[in-house]
């Protein structure tokens, strides 16, 4: 089973910058996508930055400019950085791992970290 611990998460002022990570452990492999999300209470969770093994980004409209997801294959981490932080990115953000594998997929989730910008 993949572990995924993240950290980071805080409580920060508008304008101001936090690091996520997500650390990696267990059997890494056919690993597709990397990802982090963020969900706030009666909400789904939404995709707000992506990474594929391929090293191609993706990222929501709403922190384009603003979030830059990266990844140290050395060390099983996956980072973002977020950058003028602003109230309505207040949520618990969480990392996916998805591994395809044959035709299986698998989605692997961390327990989350609790992110607030306060105004």
């Amino acid at each position: 089973q993949v572990q995924l611990v993240e950290s980071g998460g805080g409580l920060v002022q508008a304008g101001g910058s936090l690091r996520l990570s997500c650390a990696a452990s267990g059997p890494i492999f056919g690993i597709v996508h990397m990802g982090w999300y963020r969900q706030t209470p009666g909400k789904q969770r939404e995709l707000v930055a992506g990474i594929t093994s391929g090293g191609m980004t993706d990222y929501a409209d709403s922190v384009k400019g603003r979030f830059t997801i990266s990844r140290d294959n050395a060390r099983n981490t996956l980072y973002l950085q977020m950058n003028s932080l602003k109230p309505e990115d207040t949520a618990v953000y969480y990392c996916n791992f998805r591994r395809l594998w044959g035709a299986q997929t698998n989605d692997y989730w961390g327990q989350g970290t609790q992110v607030t910008v306060s105004s």
